[in-house]
């Protein structure tokens, strides 16, 4: 019998990424009341009183802050239930995403 020269079989293993992160943008305008958004905040986000108001400052004084930052699905599903929360009140209250850099 001669001898058959076979070469190791390797496997690869796919390198898996980490998801890409998303940014959700509190955008200011001059008619929701402040109040009514830290009420979202605190309601859709899990931040206390005081996290909730600095952002609703930040957001009036700069006219955007990031609120949070989350996986792109998770992202858009706050942005959008906290935007809708305002819409269904009656407030131009705008939420929005974008990727993190």
């Amino acid at each position: 019998m001669s001898e058959i020269d076979t070469p190791p079989v390797t496997k690869v293993r796919p390198k898996t990424e980490r998801p890409k992160l998303h940014k959700v943008i509190l955008i200011n305008d001059d008619f929701t009341p402040r109040e009514f958004v830290t009420a979202v905040l605190k309601a859709e986000f899990r931040v206390n009183a005081d996290t909730a108001n600095q952002i609703m400052m930040t957001a009036h004084r700069k006219g955007v802050c990031v609120v949070a930052v989350f996986t792109k699905d998770v992202a858009e599903t706050k942005a959008t239930r906290a935007t809708d929360a305002g819409r269904n009140a009656g407030y131009p209250l705008l939420f929005t995403t974008e990727p993190e850099e």
